[in-house]
């Protein structure tokens, strides 16, 4: 057993965005179970969300902990504004989340000597860490929540800028630079490689400091996994230029069983509605139900939530529909007049308002596929759980990760979606119609050919994220590799 002062003490800074923090807080509880001295810095309100986890796993012997930043009084209205980020946001919001202002780089770095880390890992919108952790003599590892591949895309676009050659947002360009033929229109890349104002100059700058601040870093901390996307771990290597580390997918790490899964996306309030949505899927035949959410930051507009209620009841197969509306309060007028009460009597849908345990449900065998945004997260978890997915993308990088899922990975069918909006406006994207999504629902969840291979591709798929953790596996080999090198580090330090 080592002793405390042989032990190696990270730091953990994650970002206050859904998709940024539950990726990140797992990563840090698997630092942890691997014999790590852990701390997450964070807010009260973001601390609310995890601190379930870290209790209970610190109560199973894990030397894990959350240190809470106490704000000033002008920021805490702020960051209880931020925390119902989900609702939707101000451009005022928006100005001071790109600044970095969620979490107070004077704070951080007046605390972190009296924490004497050995490692900072943190997230990609707080490039400010790098010289945080170059004043301590320390590694900074740069923690990245998307896709090896969507960077590598991002990035060969912005080189070569193939998109600015065509007299179309709707001509194709194929991406240079990368190891399959990738095709992509004007209309599906970021708002910032296209059009130049304001709002673009603005986020141009803020992810040219977060380039400067990945070079700079020790390496990268990728939450994916080599049997994922191997070609695209070792270009990015290539054109960043820095050590990467693929670790993923963590959430199945950390949520190895029901009660873990229930755990993780759980909310106190909702805790008495799992047994009945439980039952409801107990009663489907294995791999009969379609689920289909949009993330935590998509907002549908009437007419689309219209069009995907149609669609989804004419398919004639099972869903379970997680529903965000521009009301939280909603209790069912945005939906058709009848469609509730028709899902209930006939058993085919399961409507969920704004929250859902998705890794529960996704691990249940009577799910048999998922409509995704294209999100980072969903799509690990969908992964590990061998399902297939309809692409239905809304913003930034999901164009890109659409790409990986249905011309590399062919595991998932596209639902057509055309324009890229940037994340405040993905609700003004075009409306999908419920004759499309009822014959891509059909093609996915039905016995065809096409929909055999796919789903054959998706459960090997899910079979090595399994196999990635265990130990021997590719991600397990590579955690346990960086801890023994930042161990060296500290004791190289120590000696000096």
């Amino acid at each position: 057993m080592e002793s405390q002062s042989q032990k190696l003490n990270v730091i953990f800074l994650p970002y206050l965005l859904p998709g940024h923090s539950k990726p990140m807080v797992d990563t840090a509880r698997l630092f942890a179970k691997h014999g790590v001295n852990v701390t997450i810095i964070t807010t009260q309100a973001n601390a609310f969300n995890f601190q379930k986890h870290i209790d209970s796993d610190y109560d199973s012997g894990y030397s894990i902990r959350t240190h809470v930043l106490q704000l000033p009084s002008a920021q805490i209205c702020f960051h209880d504004e931020v925390e119902n980020i989900k609702s939707g946001v101000s451009s005022d919001m928006l100005g001071k989340i790109g600044d970095g202002m969620l979490i107070p780089q004077d704070q951080v770095e007046q605390l972190l000597p009296q924490l004497n880390p050995d490692c900072l890992v943190t997230d990609q919108f707080y490039p400010w860490t790098v010289e945080s952790a170059a004043k301590l003599g320390i590694p900074r590892l740069y923690f990245y929540s998307t896709s090896y591949f969507s960077t590598c895309a991002f990035r060969c676009i912005q080189k070569h800028k193939p998109h600015e050659s065509l007299d179309s947002d709707t001509h194709k360009f194929s991406i240079p630079g990368l190891p399959h033929n990738i095709e992509m229109t004007t209309a599906q890349i970021e708002e910032r490689l296209k059009t130049k104002n304001m709002m673009t100059d603005y986020l141009n700058a803020v992810c040219e400091a977060i380039i400067e601040s990945e070079i700079r870093s020790y390496g990268t901390l990728c939450n994916s996994f080599h049997e994922l996307e191997s070609d695209y771990e070792q270009l990015y290597r290539s054109i960043v230029g820095v050590k990467s580390w693929s670790i993923g997918p963590v959430s199945t790490s950390v949520n190895r069983d029901d009660k873990e899964r229930a755990k993780r996306d759980q909310k106190d309030d909702h805790i008495a509605e799992e047994p009945e949505l439980l039952n409801w899927l107990d009663s489907k035949q294995n791999e009969s139900v379609l689920y289909v959410s949009f993330g935590s930051l998509t907002r549908l507009p009437h007419s689309q939530l219209l069009e995907i209620a149609h669609g989804l009841e004419n398919s004639g197969h099972n869903f379970i529909w997680v529903v965000r509306n521009m009301n939280e309060d909603d209790d069912g007028d945005s939906l058709p007049e009848g469609f509730l009460e028709r899902m209930k009597e006939s058993s085919k849908g399961y409507i969920i308002w704004n929250w859902a345990p998705q890794v529960l449900i996704l691990n249940h065998p009577a799910v048999g596929g998922v409509v995704t945004h294209c999100g980072w997260n969903t799509i690990l978890e969908s992964s590990s759980a061998g399902l297939p997915m309809i692409t239905w993308p809304m913003f930034a990088e999901q164009f890109y990760n659409e790409k990986l899922l249905v011309d590399v990975l062919k595991v998932g069918v596209s639902i057509g979606v055309k324009g890229n909006k940037f994340w405040t406006k993905s609700g003004d994207n075009e409306v999908v119609r419920k004759e499309d999504i009822a014959d891509t629902v059909k093609l996915l969840m039905g016995s065809g050919e096409e929909s055999k291979e796919i789903r054959i591709r998706a459960r090997k798929l899910g079979d090595a994220a399994k196999r990635t953790i265990e130990e021997g596996g590719s991600s397990y080999n590579n955690l346990k590799q960086l801890i023994d090198e930042l161990k060296s580090l500290k004791i190289s330090k120590s000696l000096s």
